[in-house]
Parts: C-alpha cells; structure tokens; sequence
C-alpha cells in the first residue's frame, strides 16, 4: 500500500520536472482525506482550469482515502520524533493508523520534511524519482 501526499499529485497533475513513476499509478493507493483539500485547494488557487479540475478528480478517484477519526486526531497530539507542520503531523497520524490496521505501507512524497519525520517513525518510502 502506498499513501500518496499531495506533492506526489500535485507534481502528476501540473506536469512538474519532477514526476512520479507510471507505475505508481497501478499500485494501491491510500492518503488521508486531506489530500483532496490539499489538491483541489491547489488547483483552484490556480485558477480552476477545467482541464485540471477534470484531472484532481481522476487522480482523487484511484486514491483510498481515510477520514481523519478522532483516533488519528489523538495521535497527531502527540510528539513525533522530528518537529512537523500541522498536516504532516495529520498525514503522519494518519500514516500510523494505516500500520496499525495494514500490512505494510510505504510513504509516496516529494516533501523532505514529510518524508525525514515518516522515516524516523519507521516508514518505508516509495521511490518517486
């Protein structure tokens, strides 16, 4: 299982230099349910091109998301290892539900902070380069 952050997308749906592996795309993919804030935020704030809206939806449909319960909540009050913004502390609660109830997951991200503070929790990451 592979839990998709929103630079992963992000990079797919605006056509970055840096893009995920096409076969990223055929694996089970996961993320929190702030990963469709997080795109359709971004696609908006570019100006809500019907062609990347069209494309946030698509990406949205392959991606399992999970509701942030109260019990992701709770871990996301808790200390990490390394210090963490507001919603990686929610993605990485989230990431450490999915262990508890997977597995096995690995973290799809092209954000360093994201991914040093998953890696000294003990996750695995996807190779996107």
């Amino acid at each position: 299982m592979i839990y998709l952050d929103s630079s992963v997308a992000l990079a797919q749906l605006f056509g970055e230099d840096q893009a995920p592996p096409e076969s990223l795309w055929g694996e089970r993919l996961v993320s929190s349910r702030l990963l469709q804030y997080e795109v359709m935020n971004r696609v908006l704030a570019r100006g809500g091109v019907k062609a990347h809206v069209e494309g946030a939806r698509d990406l949205l449909a392959r991606v399992a998301l999970v509701d942030l319960a109260p019990i992701v909540f709770q871990r996301a009050l808790e200390p990490f290892p390394t210090p963490v913004r507001t919603l990686d502390a929610l993605h990485l609660a989230t990431l450490h539900f999915l262990r508890e109830h997977a597995d096995r997951v690995q973290l799809a991200s092209y954000d360093r902070r994201l991914s040093d503070a998953a890696r000294a929790l003990g996750f695995e990451e996807y190779a996107v380069v």
